[in-house]
């Protein structure tokens, strides 16, 4: 069955780290919680002693019942046994509950870190990573490594009783203990033999759980395309054939697991087997009592279940160690946005240079090559070009999105990559041509440019786009429910909204990423009002298809293939009779009130 494991790789990220790494990195997650945990071992350890005291109890009463036939003793050691009991019930539940803080605090920490450095992965990360994927490791990973650490404190008092029992075992009959003691590294180790599939197995396991997470969120985010075009079916059979492929994963890790149990039976049957006989045996010759005989065979019973837990709980431990695996390869993961310094700009000019940059994607192809640009402090620059010239990664170089491979930018003489971002990025303003809205008002989503606006101050920022009179649009004004990913907006008005955003963060930088591409005129014309607001007394760059945002740009960037060909403003490319002004007449001409006005003229038939 190795093709139903095909595509299943790790990814790119991922690392192998053996059993001692992935402990010590739980131990100390662990260090915080000491203190609790050294309860949970001090009520382990009553709890053992007392569980462990019950079978040598009713060994010593079979002996003494036996040969007084009391009442009052079988009722006393019926209290006792009953008292123990109650303890054990207690002291269990003690352990229990601390651990569960413990274990809870634990596993909030690492996804805590876990979504952390999913905050702080560079934008190639998701570019290469589908976030489905990224959401498992966060959330199913990180609850599936809370249960193996519960089943690991679970398995350590069953086997801290196993030895307690066995040390007894000697002092009561040392032949017989070692009968018993011969059976355990036989059933240990064939548990133990079976780790290394059992790795392998679960592995796949969660890469596949992965895989159907991936797809079911790009599917649900995709659903107005998929009956747009009637794909359903098409999705649905792709959701079928990788939903086969992780039944057959399951069922393998089923077998596998499922295949140990019936050779542990039999150990422990043979182990029982030689207990009943040896101790059997040397009760006849006066050796052993028929008290410590039953002990023994209690302690069987009691010996083998945490030996075999070790093999029944393998799969979820397997499970647990390589979620946790999963988790820390997540957190380990190496950013490749690296800032060599956390220098912070108070007051930003706005002068950007571009000296002989290269950047790429991939290794594929060159998206840059030798690049160099200078803006000036409060320049308005407009980048035009095919699809595919750079326009949209010089904008995502200047955010510091992504890493650039050779070459430097620099912002006010200061090099891009000694920058502390968080405070780069405060004051830069970034559009883009579909803006990005969360679950909320607009009002909430507004002030999402400026954490701890007040709502005076988001007022004001929304109606100095357009003169606010977009706000009249919306049926609740500022408290209009955007919907998730603002659906319940149209695209135009998302653009209002990310517009106003930028307004209230008010950045020394502005990016404008082709915001007017797919907005009706009249939209386009209120955008265009929030442009002129946002872009005065500032460094702005624009990536437009609108001729309304490159025609008023001081200066017009043309790109080709990553190249500058062109440079100057509009009246002066469009003199020259270049690439812009083919891309001009192509594009832009008849977005130009000139062209419209002509279009609007009857056609004049000469007289004969």
């Amino acid at each position: 069955m190795g093709f139903i494991l095909d595509g299943l790789d790790a990814e790119a990220y991922d690392r192998q780290y053996d059993d001692r790494q992935l402990l010590r990195r739980i131990i100390g997650y662990f260090q915080p919680e000491l203190r609790r945990m050294l309860l949970v071992a001090f009520t382990t350890l009553l709890d053992t002693l007392v569980r462990a005291a019950v079978p040598i109890v009713i060994s010593r009463a079979v002996d003494e019942v036996s040969q007084t036939q009391s009442e009052s003793l079988i009722l006393t050691y019926g209290l006792l046994v009953a008292g123990l009991g109650a303890s054990a019930w207690l002291f269990n539940l003690i352990r229990r509950s601390l651990t569960g803080e413990a274990v809870g605090n634990v596993v909030l920490k690492i996804r805590e870190d876990a979504f952390d450095a999913v905050m702080k992965r560079d934008l190639s990360f998701y570019d290469q990573f589908p976030s489905g994927k990224i959401v498992s490791r966060v959330t199913s990973d990180t609850q599936a490594f809370s249960t193996v650490v519960t089943l690991t404190i679970d398995l350590i008092s069953q086997l801290v009783l196993v030895g307690a029992l066995l040390i007894y075992l000697f002092f009561v009959d040392a032949v017989l203990a070692l009968v018993v003691l011969g059976m355990v590294p036989l059933i240990v180790g064939t548990a133990l033999a079976f780790r290394k599939i059992a790795r392998f197995t679960v592995q796949h396991s969660r890469r596949v759980r992965a895989e159907v997470s991936a797809l079911v969120q790009e599917t649900v985010a995709g659903i107005s395309v998929a009956k747009t075009f009637r794909q359903e079916h098409a999705i649905y059979a792709d959701f079928l054939k990788l939903n086969r492929r992780a039944f057959w994963i399951n069922l393998r890790m089923g077998i596998v697991f499922s295949g140990i149990f019936p050779l542990l039976a039999l150990i422990v049957a043979f182990a029982m087997a030689a207990v009943v006989y040896f101790g059997g045996l040397r009760v006849q010759l006066g050796a052993l009592s028929a008290g410590d005989w039953y002990l023994f065979a209690q302690v069987v019973a009691l010996i083998w279940f945490p030996l075999t837990s070790i093999a029944s709980f393998w799969n979820q431990f397997q499970l647990g160690l390589a979620s946790g695996e999963r988790v820390f390869a997540l957190i380990d993961s190496e950013p490749r946005v690296v800032q060599h310094d956390k220098r912070v700009l108070p007051h930003i000019r706005g002068e950007i240079a571009f000296k002989h940059v290269h950047f790429s994607y991939t290794d594929k192809e060159r998206v840059l090559e030798n690049f160099s640009l200078h803006i000036r402090p409060g320049e308005t620059v407009a980048l035009v070009g095919h699809t595919g010239a750079g326009k949209s990664s010089i904008g995502k170089l200047i955010a510091r999105f992504y890493e650039f491979q050779a070459g430097s930018i620099t912002i006010d003489g200061v090099d891009i990559r000694a920058l502390d971002l968080s405070a780069y990025r405060a004051q830069l303003g970034v559009v883009t041509q579909a803006p990005f809205l969360f679950d909320g008002t607009v009002r909430e989503n507004i002030r999402y440019g400026k954490a701890g606006a007040s709502d005076a101050e988001v007022e004001r920022a929304a109606r100095q786009v357009g003169n606010g009179d977009w706000l009249k649009s919306l049926s609740d004004g500022l408290d209009t429910e955007v919907g998730e990913r603002g659906s319940n907006l149209s695209m135009g008005q998302r653009q209002l909204v990310a517009l106003a955003r930028v307004m209230l963060q008010n950045p020394a930088i502005f990016i404008l990423d082709e915001a007017t591409a797919s907005v009706d005129p009249l939209t386009e014309t209120l955008i265009q009002e929030g442009l002129d607001a946002i872009m005065k007394g500032r460094t702005s760059i624009v990536i437009a298809h609108r001729l309304s945002t490159v025609r008023h740009a001081d200066r017009i960037i043309v790109l080709k293939k990553g190249q500058i060909i062109e440079e100057g403003n509009h009246e002066e490319l469009l003199r020259r009779g270049g690439h812009y002004a083919e891309l001009y007449n192509t594009y832009f001409r008849h977005q130009s009130l000139e062209y419209i006005e002509a279009q609007r003229k009857p056609d004049v038939t000469p007289a004969n």
